[in-house]
């Protein structure tokens, strides 16, 4: 006898059973609806990319995470780290296809070979959201809007959206002499709330050479007492006005016009650590539970598509990261606990009436109710177990007396109250009333 393979996987993947995965796909179901609701449209790319197209714009940290391999043919390629590099090169190679502004949301899996942890895995779903060929306050402040109607879809209220612009903070550095550092700098700050300011002051001046220099960059992302007290500091700090600080404050006005200004701050400390970003950047956070990270991200990136077109094709978007969230819904006691899709089980009470269940069963479906018939006559304690897995609210007792009258007993298995000899069409009202 052949000897047997021991089951496993590896580290950072995992299995996901039915309760989980229904509630993931539950989730998703409400955010695409929401996506759909803003006028975005759905594609898809493949999971393998050629290594040039996805590491061109990145940088060294990235690098150490893609999981990248020689294929059969001999071809360097790479899992895709996010969805956003894949949609550039999409876009610029259907560019004639394509209508602008092009609006698409995506929602997959990607791959990242970085340290497990709690709401971080190696193999993750984004639920990302993109506009592209147009640059304006509109464009940016819609993906601001679908970010937090899509969380309140799901019941994720309480949350703040921390925003920032990557041009005022280059502006800044190009003003304190800093400029030739500025990407070192702006990664040096994204880790301000992981590993706290002394230790980004520390390589602050190591980047900078200069103490003053840092002192002054901690004091730029410390930022002022609100959103507009803010802005009006940074916008001093960098030299002036200038189109970034315009475009943030029109896009603080359609918050206010839209009465959704108090879910955002403006905070100079994020600053997203991909390269590609130039312009409004955001990150989203559980006001109860912040440590876990933001579980919604994203900015504009004007130069990306331009790596793969000579067409100037500005963009900017959001990704949703889904499995840190429900992380954090379940630390919360959020998720819900759903074993199925169904409304109701029929029992299987007496094997020769097989036929007669699945006619009950397909009846019932053409009344709109979600039904599956037990396939076999077991113990009926067996079968009240697999439908109480299964978190079934209705089940059906037909027994031969209720067959030949057709008629049928409604049991609650919830409550345990039944209601009999109704027929086919009154459970069907019963179950739908009680939804």
């Amino acid at each position: 006898m052949a000897q047997l393979i021991q089951p496993r996987i590896l580290k950072g993947f995992r299995d996901i059973l039915p309760q989980a995965e229904i509630e993931r796909a539950d989730l998703q179901e409400k955010i695409t609806r929401v996506y759909r609701s803003f006028g975005f449209v759905p594609i898809d790319t493949p999971v393998l990319e050629y290594s040039e197209i996805l590491l061109r714009k990145s940088n060294g940290e990235t690098e150490k995470q893609v999981f990248r391999f020689e294929d059969n043919g001999k071809r360097d390629v790479a899992m895709r780290f996010d969805l956003t590099v894949p949609f550039a090169r999409f876009t610029a190679e259907h560019e004639s296809e394509l209508y602008f502004p092009f609006k698409r949301y995506h929602i997959a899996k990607v791959w990242r070979g970085e340290k497990p942890q709690a709401g971080r895995y190696r193999e993750f779903v984004q639920c990302d959201i993109d506009t592209v060929g147009t640059d304006c306050a509109a464009a940016d402040f819609e993906i601001l809007s679908v970010m937090k109607a899509a969380l309140s879809e799901i019941g994720v209220d309480n949350i703040t959206i921390h925003v920032n612009h990557r041009g005022i903070f280059n502006r800044f550095l190009a003003k304190i002499g800093q400029s030739e550092k500025s990407e070192d700098i702006l990664r040096s700050v994204d880790k301000l709330a992981k590993v706290g300011e002394e230790e980004v002051k520390k390589e602050l001046v190591g980047f900078t050479g200069s103490k003053e220099a840092a002192e002054e960059i901690l004091k730029y992302i410390a930022g002022g007492a609100d959103f507009d007290s803010t802005l009006s500091l940074l916008e001093k700090m960098a030299g002036g006005e200038a189109d970034d600080t315009r475009r943030m404050r029109e896009i603080r006005e359609m918050m206010k016009a839209a009465g959704i200004e108090a879910t955002y701050v403006l905070d100079p400390s994020i600053t997203r650590g991909l390269d590609y970003y130039t312009g409004i950047v955001y990150e989203t956070f559980l006001n109860d539970l912040p440590t876990i990270g933001s579980v919604c991200s994203g900015g504009r990136y004007d130069n990306l598509a331009g790596l793969y077109t000579k067409t100037r094709l500005p963009g900017v978007g959001a990704s949703i990261g889904l499995d840190r969230l429900i992380a954090g819904l379940e630390q919360l006691g959020k998720t819900s606990q759903k074993g199925s899709y169904l409304d109701a089980e029929i029992f299987c009470m007496d094997k020769s009436l097989g036929i007669h269940y699945q006619k009950i069963a397909a009846t019932l479906r053409g009344h709109g109710i979600s039904v599956e018939v037990f396939p076999e006559a077991k113990k009926m304690n067996q079968q009240y177990n697999v439908a109480g897995a299964k978190s079934i609210k209705w089940g059906i007792l037909v027994g031969t007396n209720e067959a030949e009258k057709n008629v049928m007993t409604l049991k609650d298995l919830t409550t345990r109250e039944q209601l009999e000899n109704l027929t086919v069409e009154q459970a069907a009202e019963k179950i739908k009333a009680a939804r």
